[in-house]
Parts: structure tokens; sequence; C-alpha cells
């Protein structure tokens, strides 16, 4: 095994939105003026935290900490904290929900939320969660290429064939990390109030969560034919950018994220965007869940290419869906089990990926003795 395996980039992103002392949500503007790494998502109260590239889980868990610190010692000066739970709390209407004000150079955020805002409203915008940031060190990548191919075009097909694989294999996450089964009644109906057990393990991940409001069909035969098939949405006005490409993995290229830079300079790191806030992990996140999406991602890049068909995409999002019903399908917890034997034996010999596997096994099992009873009394 290369000793290049383990190791890589990480990053995590964590949004989560900003609440007054009486646990509504903030009206205050956004308290961290232009820092590149507290800054916003798409309304002005939500606070989105970006750790520096860190060269291990740990050390990028260490970075989130200091933001963390950082972020709830300013808004306790202004009697506010932070709301960890990827559901809003109670809100009374849009009102309350003021989108992220980005003015000068950042003016064309301000103009795309607005787009949102008409198309999807701006309740969605209250999800919150988790997302992962990972790049394969570029000596595994170099060691990889045993044909000699031009690195960057080698580099382009690794990330999209593991962009597919993540794609298929994005239901196990959503059932491992999903952790927000209550909601209040208001993301209902304005007006209304009061905890609500939804049929939902993961609101934002469910049919109710943030989707296109088509399948977008991709071609991922290469990266030319992919960032084609993603300007074609573009152009014909069903999407306003590629940011607004709802899907649970992306590609993303070095620096200013967008289409151009990605087709023109190619990937950098893979996003995984479906981790829930962990409102029992003080950081929103379980170092664990983020080391077996690691592990998962490894997993992945041994098993063989697959034709991402319409069909299969199709389902790729079904399965994903299906995982964040507080029921999901039987058969799909028995794949999962059986994925997770598979990883077992890939990494038999690695004692601390065992004891993170046994890790998420408990919830696999878990969560099919909840399937077999009433779940709404196991949660309560």
């Amino acid at each position: 095994m290369s000793e290049y395996y383990y190791s890589g980039k990480f990053g995590i992103e964590r949004e989560t939105l900003r609440i007054d002392s009486h646990g509504r949500i903030a009206r205050t503007p956004h308290p961290f003026g232009n820092d590149e790494h507290i800054t916003r998502d798409f309304c002005e109260n939500q606070v989105e935290l970006v750790t520096p590239v860190a060269g291990s889980i740990e050390e990028a868990l260490g970075y989130l900490k200091v933001l963390d610190d950082i972020t709830r010692k300013k808004l306790a000066e202004y009697g506010e904290s932070i709301w960890l739970y990827s559901n809003p709390p109670h809100f009374d209407s849009e009102d309350d929900i003021p989108i992220a004000d980005f003015t000068g150079d950042h003016s064309s955020k301000r103009a795309y939320r607005e787009v949102l805002k008409q198309k999807y409203g701006k309740k969605l915008m209250l999800f919150s969660g988790i997302h992962f940031n990972f790049s394969f060190a570029e000596e595994l990548i170099n060691e990889l290429n045993t044909e000699g191919e031009d690195f960057r075009t080698f580099k382009d097909e690794l990330y999209l064939r593991l962009y597919k694989q993540l794609m298929v294999y994005s239901y196990l996450l959503v059932l491992l990390t999903a952790a927000s089964p209550y909601y209040d009644a208001s993301l209902d109906k304005d007006g209304k109030s009061g905890i609500i057990m939804s049929e939902y393990s993961s609101l934002r991940n469910s049919v109710r969560g943030y989707w296109n409001k088509f399948l977008p069909i991709l071609d991922h035969r290469s990266l030319k034919t992919f960032t084609g098939s993603i300007k074609k949405h573009i152009v014909t006005g069903s999407l306003y950018s590629a940011s607004e490409l709802y899907l649970p993995i992306r590609l993303k290229p070095k620096g200013v994220n967008s289409l151009e830079n990605l087709a023109a300079n190619g990937v950098d790191h893979i996003e995984l965007r479906m981790f829930d806030l962990n409102p029992s992990a003080p950081l929103g996140i379980d170092s664990r869940d983020l080391e077996f999406a690691h592990l998962l991602i490894l997993y992945l890049l041994s098993q063989p290419d697959l034709d991402f068909t319409p069909e299969l995409q199709e389902k790729a999002v079904s399965d994903h869906k299906n995982a964040a019903l507080l029921n999901p399908d039987a058969e799909l917890l028995e794949r999962a089990e059986k994925v997770l034997e598979e990883m077992d034996r890939h990494f038999s010999d690695n004692k601390k990926a065992l004891e993170i596997i046994g890790f998420e096994k408990g919830k696999i099992s878990g969560r099919k003795v909840c399937n077999c009873s009433d779940s709404t009394k196991l949660y309560k």
C-alpha cells in the first residue's frame, strides 16, 4: 500500500443560524464583516464557518473549533448564540429571513440569492448542515497513474469516477448521519408553532429538502462533457448557475468556484454536502463520521468504474431521499450493511478504520430495530 494512501487535504464548511436570547432567529446584520472564514450563506442570519485547508481531519476540526470559539464569543456580545440543529427554530414569516446582504464586489451573490428566493422561497434557505471537502495527495495520484497519462487528464478522470461512485453511495452517508427528525410547525405554515416529529430522519436530505425542481441529468463521460452538460442547463434557463445544481456531491476547482474555472483548470477537490448538524456533538459533527467518509472515499477508489446512466442517476437521488426517511426501505439498510462488511474486509489490517466502521455498523443495526418498531416512540 502507498505511504500516501491515507494522506490528503481536508476542509469543513459548517452552516448554522444565529438566534437571539429568546431562541428566535436573529434580525441583526452579520457581525463578522468580510472575514472569509466566518461568512454568510443564503440568509443574513446564517453563519458559515469555512476552515483553512488541513492535512488531516483532526487538524480541520481544530480549525473549526477555533472559528466556533471566535463566533460564539462575538455573538455573546450581542446576546446571540448559534442554533446547532439542521432544521430552523420557530419564525413568524419569511420576513424573519433576510437575504444575505452582500455588497460591493460580492453583490452578485445577493443577486443570485434573490433568484433563489423567487424560485424556491426563503424557508428552504434556513436548512443548515456540514460540507466535507477532500482531495487526494498528488503523490498518490501520480502512483495510481501507472500508464503515465497526462496528469491533469488522469486527475480529472479519477475525481469524475469518484464523483459517480459517491453519488451512488450518498444514501449510506445519509443513513449514518441523519440527525434532524423534529421541526417547528412554522416551517409548514406562517403563524403555526409547536414541535413536529416528521416522517424523515433528515428533512434537508428528504423530498422536502433543497432539490432542483427537475432532476438535472448530466453527462459523465469526461470533465468536458460533464461541465458541458451543466452549461446546457444554464443556457436553457433551467439553472441560474452551477451553484444552483443541488446534488449531494460536487466537483470543485481551485480558487473561484465557477463552472468556467472547473472546465479550464480541472478538479481540485470533491465536496460531500449531505451531513446534518449533529446536535450531540459540540462542533456539530462527530469526527468519526468524517473519518468514515474518508474511508468510504478510499474504498470507492478501489471499485470499478460505472456507466452512470440517466436511470442510475435517478436511482441514486431516489436512494438518497429514501435514506432520509425515518423508516427507509429494508432493502436499503441491507445494502448498507453489505457495504460496511465489504469495507471491513478492505481495511482489515487497519485497527482504527475497523473501529470507525464498527461504530457506523451500530447505527445501521439501530436503524433496523427502528424499522421493526414504532420509531416515534423510540425517538422520544
